[in-house]
């Protein structure tokens, strides 16, 4: 096991990965699927964030311990770990990578092969629900974080996007939240200055279903939607200080931030009595109704339908429905 303190060479990208008590298969595939890379040892470092795991993590990576910078801290959550691994960080890249998922080591080459000819800040790329990878890759005219901000719905997930350290500044992860990523990613997309966008699936996302994320447990319901609520205020409160053009991308956020809290809300809880307070609280603060924006045809759909009160009727059956017969 390195220690980052004994390391002199420079390092390309910085692979953050946040572990608690995850199986040892995954974590086994998941740094394999690094090692695997087009990274010589000396251009990558592997960062293990140990959150606490009551598991033996170091037994399960003793294979590759001369290839990763251990980190064990006691149980605060994901915000944290990922916190703690930027401070450990001195690549030149960071790329998060959850400890039960896989990078798919085709597309991702392609990513890498972005930053080595190419100066830019970020390269946002694709997830995929499989490990097989499309071969050919379409690269995007590049663009500023602003700017794509502005003009695309985002994905939430910071596992989406490599991105140059010096980005980050100040910025780190909101620690005992759910959803922290929702109110880090729009935030360090708005500090990029020269993004690349590829259409290369490069992220292999392993859906779980014993996740605190996809808990039915009503306190653990509760809290998702009382986190989302608070990522909606915080990004409103930083928007209000920003110059206009940055000011506008960030709202777009929070309004297609609000409708997804609406849409959870029907979906998480199905209650009526639930809904029409939160929307009374979203009214009072200036959230609802949504924005009159054209940003896409299901936010115009959605946010037309959600105005009146027969509308959120038909709205909560029409969901209900369709998960129902997922």
């Amino acid at each position: 096991m390195q220690s980052h303190t004994r390391m002199s060479h420079k390092v390309l990208v910085s692979f953050i990965v946040p572990v608690y008590n995850i199986p040892a298969d995954f974590l086994s595939e998941c740094v394999e699927s690094i090692m695997a890379l087009s990274l010589c040892p000396s251009e990558r470092e592997i960062i293990i964030v140990d959150d606490g795991s009551t598991s033996d993590v170091l037994h399960i990576l003793r294979n590759v311990s001369d290839e990763i910078i251990y980190i064990r801290q006691e149980n605060k959550g994901l915000s944290s770990a990922r916190n703690a691994g930027i401070q450990a960080a001195r690549g030149q890249y960071i790329q998060f990578v959850d400890g039960d998922d896989r990078l798919i080591c085709n597309p991702y080459n392609h990513c890498l092969d972005i930053i080595r000819s190419k100066d830019n800040d970020m390269v946002i790329f694709d997830f995929s629900r499989t490990l097989s990878a499309v071969p050919v890759y379409h690269d995007q005219k590049p663009t500023n974080g602003v700017d794509y901000l502005l003009h695309n719905n985002i994905k939430g997930s910071a596992c989406g996007y490599l991105f140059k350290r010096f980005v980050l500044g100040d910025l780190r992860f909101t620690p005992g939240i759910f959803h922290e990523d929702e109110e880090f990613t729009p935030l360090l997309l708005l500090r990029a200055g020269k993004i690349c966008v590829t259409d290369a699936q490069a992220y292999y996302y392993r859906r779980r279903e014993d996740t605190i994320t996809s808990s039915k447990e009503q306190r653990r319901v509760l809290k998702r939607l009382n986190d989302t609520e608070f990522v909606i205020h915080s990004l409103s409160r930083k928007a209000e200080g920003m110059p206009q053009k940055e000011r506008c991308a960030l709202q777009r956020r929070v309004a297609q931030l609000t409708m997804d809290y609406i849409y959870q809300i029907i979906i998480e809880t199905k209650n009526r009595h639930y809904l029409d307070r939160k929307l009374q609280a979203l009214l009072r603060d200036g959230f609802f109704p949504l924005p009159e924006q054209s940003y896409t045809r299901k936010y115009q759909w959605f946010r037309r339908i959600s105005r009146y009160d027969i509308g959120l009727n038909i709205l909560l059956l029409i969901l209900l429905l369709i998960k129902r017969e997922r």
